[in-house]
């Protein structure tokens, strides 16, 4: 992509009605716009990273046997009052219209009413089972206080994926998968050491349910920290018993702030029951389907990414997230040997299928330095009359601030792996 064929613009100076880093660096770089209080519209940069994600996610969940769907977003009143969460008491986020021919529809908060009418119409027999399906899809909840930008939306992407099992057994064995696969994502986008599986309580699901916390102290949570084990405890459980459970000592724990970005239920046979989706077993029996729910909202692990791993010169892009890996800039000179030397460099990426962002505007280097800090590309090239004359390429790694000269061999060896 060519800079300037980006129709979006950077800023220099924070959006006055923004309070959290994610969003202010977000706004500021371009990758997102605010539509208005916890709505945010994602522009190039900002679709880019998003799609990173899903790809990464994506091959996680197909890897444990998921098959992704996609269901609507409007929602059958029916459903949900068959599994009692149609009333706002029950459930307090929803967005409810009215249909010109009478009667409601709700925007999806969550889909796991959704989920368990459609799949009334494929399980008939244990042979159909085990069943995971998931989707990317937008949420809506009608939260009083949308704040803490993308941590915190009125609308949102979100993975959820659900099981349907013969047994607790199967259940069970599938929910540990699921935890290797989110760990697994946690790892791929840099946030693995930093994120701990987290007991919580599970609600009418079951004694416990599983977040997945990212220390920070722009998180909502405040969890209680096992470095040793790599696990902690909720505040909201955190008693005597579910130490003793856990093998725990509350000396040994670190309070600590932190932000939930994702979370695994144990739902059982509250939802198949309520909705009558029904199995045959090998006995010729009724059996309802045993369910699990996992959900990881996509705006959500991004901005706790930039919350993470920004700095005071912008956003900092894991290689695996960035929406380019290399940020090329050419920096204008006395003649035009820099400009043709940028154009047949980044002519020579596209014909290899390598991706780069390509800083071709005439601006000054300074202001291009400092965009190219605020965008947070992984790798920086500059190419200019000065490197030119060294006959190498300038190349500066985001993350450590390293300037080093090197050879185009080496730099395509750095920023695309050979």
């Amino acid at each position: 992509m060519r800079q300037s064929q980006l129709f979006t613009k950077t800023r220099r100076e924070d959006p006055k009605d923004e309070t959290a880093k994610n969003a202010k660096l977000l706004i500021r770089a371009g990758f997102i716009h605010k539509e208005l209080a916890g709505v945010y519209s994602l522009l190039p940069l900002g679709l880019l990273a998003l799609e990173k994600l899903k790809t990464i996610i994506r091959a996680e969940m197909n890897a444990v046997g998921g098959t992704e769907v996609a269901l609507s977003a409007l929602q059958n009143q029916d459903s949900w009052q068959k599994s009692g969460r149609w009333s706002d008491e029950v459930l307090d986020v929803w967005f409810k219209t009215e249909l010109q021919g009478g009667g409601q529809v709700g925007l999806a908060p969550t889909h796991e009413e959704a989920m368990t009418a459609l799949m009334k119409d494929h399980l008939g027999s244990y042979k159909d089972l085990p069943i995971y399906v998931y989707q990317f899809q937008t949420k809506f909840r009608n939260e009083l206080r949308a704040k803490s930008g993308l941590l915190r939306g009125r609308e949102f992407i979100m993975k959820d994926l659900y099981s349907f099992s013969d047994s607790e057994a199967a259940l069970d064995d599938f929910y540990d998968r699921m935890k290797g696969a989110y760990e697994r994502i946690y790892e791929r986008v840099g946030l693995g050491e930093l994120t701990y599986i987290t007991f919580a309580d599970g609600g009418s699901f079951s004694k416990y349910s599983h977040e997945y916390q990212t220390l920070s102290e722009a998180g909502e949570d405040t969890i209680f920290v096992s470095r040793d084990r790599h696990l902690a405890v909720n505040k909201e459980v955190l008693t005597e018993e579910t130490l003793s459970e856990l093998g725990l000592r509350r000396d040994e724990l670190e309070e600590r702030r932190a932000i939930e970005v994702g979370n695994i239920f144990k739902l059982g046979t509250k939802f198949s029951e309520a909705l009558g989706l029904y199995f045959t077993d090998q006995n010729g029996q009724k059996q309802p389907a045993i369910m699990g729910s996992y959900g990881l909202g996509l705006g959500r692990l991004l901005a706790t990414i930039v919350e993470v791993m920004s700095d005071d010169r912008g956003l900092v892009w894991p290689r695996s997230v960035a929406p380019f890996p290399l940020h090329l800039v050419w920096v204008p000179g006395q003649g035009e040997a820099a400009a043709e030397a940028a154009d047949r460099f980044y002519e020579e990426l596209l014909a290899a299928g390598r991706e780069a962002l390509y800083d071709d505007r005439p601006l000054q280097a300074g202001e291009k330095f400092a965009d190219s800090d605020l965008l947070g590309l992984p790798y920086r090239v500059v190419v200019s009359d000065k490197t030119l004359a060294a006959g190498k390429w300038e190349l500066k790694n985001r993350a450590t601030g390293e300037i080093t000269m090197v050879n185009q061999a080496e730099l395509i060896n750095l920023c695309f792996g050979g």
